[in-house]
């Protein structure tokens, strides 16, 4: 299955939207959520820092950076897309929740400044 059709089936089965790009939602036996890794600044990807440290955060399943180096980030309103998406599972939709903003805490985009053409 491609992480797009993954990220997609994910997202349809989660049952609501918590704070800005986490998505909780809850069966009767265990809570799932993804987050999808916001842009906070513009500029070029040169790397991505602390994939490898996030994806042991308990509770992590999956990480998946959508973004290469070299692409463009912008955020919104101009930008349209997310870097990547954080996908967790736990006992409750709080733990759910803390996982990815604990994962995404560790994740560092790094950016060249994007240099204007004159």
């Amino acid at each position: 299955m491609s992480a797009e059709a993954r990220e997609a089936g994910f997202v349809a089965a989660l049952e609501g939207e918590g704070a800005a790009g986490v998505f909780v939602g809850r069966s009767e036996t265990a809570a799932a959520g993804v987050m999808m890794i916001p842009v906070r600044e513009a500029g070029i990807l040169t790397n991505i820092e602390g994939v490898d440290e996030a994806s042991k955060t308990p509770g992590v399943e999956e990480i998946v950076i959508t973004a290469k180096p070299g692409e463009k980030l912008v955020p919104p309103p101009e930008g349209s897309g997310y870097p990547g998406f954080i996908f967790a599972r736990g006992e409750s939709s709080q733990s759910v929740e803390k996982a990815l903003r604990i994962a995404h805490a560790k994740i560092n985009f790094v950016l060249a400044p994007v240099l204007p053409v004159v």
